[in-house]
């Protein structure tokens, strides 16, 4: 069998497959289609869940097997039918999203998008993504781990009536009361009953939602109308509200990170230091802030060669000790009421490698250029990402993700659909948020990584620039340190290291009074001017 996975994986598929029984298959290069063709026989047939894949997945897949005998048909899962015991759903209870952090009232939120649908000329849309129904009902749950969302299905109608799809047994009264009269509760399983009633045009999107909606709505006669998801771009255009909340939540957050910054260079100089030890102090650091919800994901603590692995999860088996002269990756972030965070510092534990620290500054002068960069509306992820690797292509180095995702407020620390990739065609807009986080990965070596998130706004106009030109800019909303012990300040230019020492002077006046004394005082030392 085949696991296909792209450029972040490439590492961490080796070590955790069953290699004899399962081959990594990298996605970048050898595409399901072309797989398939090698290994089918004449005659052979795919077969798919189709609540399980999306109608461009499966339009994409024909596409790359046109010419061929094989046939894709619909199957039920068979994993589900082996596996009797799986787990219940989940039955976590729904919350209502404060509107002073919101920003927007559902009902609002309802009228505008219906609104579109209408101009549009669409009678409904079904939504089916989690983040979409909760962004849109202003509700939170505990459904997926460390993604403050629900599993439910919506129809979203153009007058602005709701109908949500979701276990009842989630809903307290005062979450009832919240929805209101203009939402109507049905079960999960009322859902094919109900597409099937509804008078179309009906929008769905292709990318996004499960195949079986758009088979069971032109069964039943009803007008398929392919189109994003109405809460897709009003989700990631951030309000006021939600880039205050999500400022508050980085300068909560980044206290946490300089605590826990502070300790760990002072733990490093004993002995005993893991990554699993590691992980759970910054939990703790963040929980001791008396916010936090829940971590955004699982943290990578990745000493030595497991940095190099992008996605590593540490384990009790696969914990190591962290030790002199290895660099260490550390990417987490928390789940606050008012924002959700994400960052990412790769430390020193003692002198490193000339080599490394090389790798590193061409890191953090491609993540400078990325916070330094203005451009004219209109201009998308893929046409900036290049900015944050010219450095280490000059060296004959890449790295094998994209340099940015968006991110939700107090949603998924994923989120679409901007990116700084070089395949997102998304023009970037003021309000969205986004991660800038170049990296370097050395196999069975060392891995860096550094990351901020920052938002996108309206840049302010220079003088000698064309007065009719929109500009934008990021403004970053990360403050943590960067580790000077690993940059070689003669390498950077002029404008980077003013832009390194500004950074740091601002981390010191946002997060300094913050801080306990002890980490106050690695602060001043940590910040210092280069």
């Amino acid at each position: 069998a085949g696991v296909f996975v792209d450029g972040r994986y490439r590492t961490q598929v080796k070590v955790q497959l069953d290699l004899p029984h399962f081959s990594p298959v990298g996605w970048s290069y050898v595409k399901p289609a072309d797989w398939l063709r090698e290994m089918l026989p004449a005659g052979g047939k795919v077969g798919f869940d189709p609540w399980l894949h999306t109608a461009r997945e499966i339009e994409d897949l024909r596409a790359g097997l046109e010419g061929t005998a094989i046939e894709i048909c619909e199957t039920t899962n068979f994993v589900d039918s082996i596996w009797p015991d799986q787990p219940a759903p989940p039955l976590g209870p729904v919350r209502v999203h404060p509107l002073e952090v919101a920003g927007e009232s559902a009902a609002d939120k309802r009228a505008r998008l219906g609104a579109e649908l209408t101009r549009a000329g669409h009678a409904a849309a079904v939504l089916t993504l989690p983040d979409s129904i909760a962004w849109l009902l202003n509700i939170r749950g505990t459904d997926i781990p460390r993604n403050p969302v629900v599993h439910a299905f919506a129809i979203l109608e153009a007058g602005g009536h709701v109908t949500l799809f979701i276990a009842g047994g989630k809903l307290s009264d005062d979450v009832r009361a919240h929805l209101g009269p203009d939402i109507t509760l049905r079960p999960p399983e009322a859902l094919e009953p109900a597409l099937r009633t509804l008078t179309g045009p009906v929008r769905v999107d292709r990318a996004t939602a499960p195949l079986a909606v758009s088979r069971i709505l032109k069964d039943a006669g009803v007008a398929v109308a392919w189109g994003q998801d109405p809460c897709i771009l009003p989700k990631a255009r951030k309000n006021p509200a939600e880039i205050e909340g999500m400022a508050k939540a980085h300068l909560r957050d980044g206290a946490a990170m300089v605590e826990f910054l502070a300790w760990f260079d002072r733990a490093a100089k004993g002995d005993g230091l893991t990554e699993v030890a590691a992980v759970h102090a910054l939990e703790g650091f963040r929980r001791a802030t008396n916010a936090l919800e829940d971590i955004s994901f699982e943290t990578i603590c990745g000493s030595g060669p497991n940095g190099a692995i992008m996605h590593y999860r540490v384990t009790e088996d696969s914990d190591r000790p962290i030790s002199a002269g290895e660099v260490v990756v550390i990417d987490s972030g928390g789940q606050y009421l008012d924002g959700t965070t994400d960052i990412t510092r790769t430390v020193s534990v003692g002198p490193v490698d000339p080599e490394v620290r090389a790798c590193f500054t061409r890191v953090l002068q491609g993540m400078i250029g990325i916070s330094r960069l203005r451009w004219p509306r209109g201009v998308a992820g893929a046409h900036l990402d290049s900015v944050a690797r010219y450095n280490l292509w000059l060296a004959g180095q890449d790295f094998d993700h994209g340099t940015g995702h968006g991110v939700g407020a107090y949603l998924c620390v994923h989120e679409g659909p901007q990116r700084l990739s070089r395949v997102s065609d998304v023009p970037l807009e003021p309000g969205m948020i986004l991660s800038n986080e170049p990296g370097y990965y050395r196999e069975g070596a060392f891995g860096i990584r550094i990351e901020n998130l920052v938002v996108v706004e309206e840049a302010a106009p220079l003088p000698g620039g064309d007065a009719h030109r929109k500009m934008l800019s990021f403004r970053t909303l990360t403050f943590a340190p960067i580790d000077l012990r690993l940059v070689d300040a003669a390498v950077l230019s002029a404008g980077e290291r003013n832009w390194l020492n500004a950074y740091h002077a601002e981390v010191r006046d946002r997060i300094g009074p913050r801080l306990s004394d002890a980490a106050k005082t690695w602060l001043e030392e940590a910040t210092r001017a280069i």
